[in-house]
């Protein structure tokens, strides 16, 4: 079910639900204390919300397959034979499996074992349990990360400790590649439905190719690409380039921006090359 098939009572009930969670989760003032939330608060909102679209997209064969092409289309340019391949917050493995198909060895890792389907996994397959701070992965064993829509969940004073988690694992020139809303056409949680201001519900912040590239930068990180895919195709764009649009379109008034921000800006993507 998708959020627009849902009545406008449900996703009001959702809204408020995970708004509440988030913000607790914003408020906190320890590593400790989000550690604990982190393990209670998507049980907290399934419970609540049963009606999830993460709940019912599990069961549709259709949407997963589409949702791990538009993945393999990001990372198969940086995939080779003999990578070892680190997917972070993995969810149902699918897409994991999918690159054990094309790789040497794959690490799915997730923040709970009970979101995660291990049957019939390949040999060269293995699933890790982490805490969402401490990778129980060796430095510089990894040749390519890679994550889907999980750095907007990232609590802001935990967002420099996951990309320095990152670099630490990979080895010297190898890449992270990952995914995450654009803040000039958000929100893009279920607070869309209820502000065009900045996300309420479990996107902690949406960013820019810019903020992120400061980041990285600062996290360990080399040379930066941006990838823009549409129509079954990947395009690896000049980071510099993807900025200096940022750059123009920034002034603009926010419902203009808005729409001219779609079609270059459908998500970032962004390929980070470990220096």
């Amino acid at each position: 079910m998708t959020q627009a098939a849902r009545s406008q009572e449900r996703l009001r009930r959702h809204y408020e639900v995970e708004k509440a969670l988030a913000d607790r989760l914003r408020a906190t003032t320890s590593r400790e204390e989000r550690r604990k939330l982190y393990g209670e608060m998507y049980e907290t909102l399934f419970a609540a919300v049963p009606d999830h679209p993460r709940l019912t997209r599990t069961r549709d064969e259709a949407h997963i397959a589409r949702m791990n092409r538009g993945r393999m289309q990001l990372v198969e340019h940086f995939l080779r034979p003999d990578s070892r391949v680190l997917d972070i917050g993995a969810g149902d493995c699918t897409f994991s499996f999918l690159l054990a198909k094309r790789a040497r060895a794959v690490t799915a890792i997730e923040i709970s074992e009970s979101s995660a389907t291990v049957a019939g996994a390949p040999d060269n397959f293995a699933l890790l349990i982490y805490d969402g701070y401490h990778l129980p992965v060796a430095p510089g064993s990894m040749d390519l990360a890679f994550s889907d829509q999980l750095v907007e969940h990232l609590h802001l004073d935990d967002v420099e400790w996951h990309f320095q988690m990152i670099a630490n694992v990979l080895a010297p020139g190898g890449h992270y590649v990952f995914r995450t809303p654009h803040r000039f056409t958000g929100p893009h949680d279920i607070s869309r439905y209820f502000t065009h201001g900045d996300p309420e519900g479990f996107h902690m912040k949406e960013w820019t190719y810019r903020e992120l590239g400061e980041v990285l930068r600062r996290c360990g990180f080399g040379a930066l690409t941006a990838l823009w895919s549409a129509r079954g195709r990947c395009a690896r764009v000049p980071f510099a380039a993807i900025v200096a649009l940022e750059d123009a379109l920034r002034p603009l008034p926010p419902p203009l921006r808005r729409r001219l921000s779609v079609a270059p800006f459908p998500s970032i993507a962004i390929a980070a090359r470990r220096a």
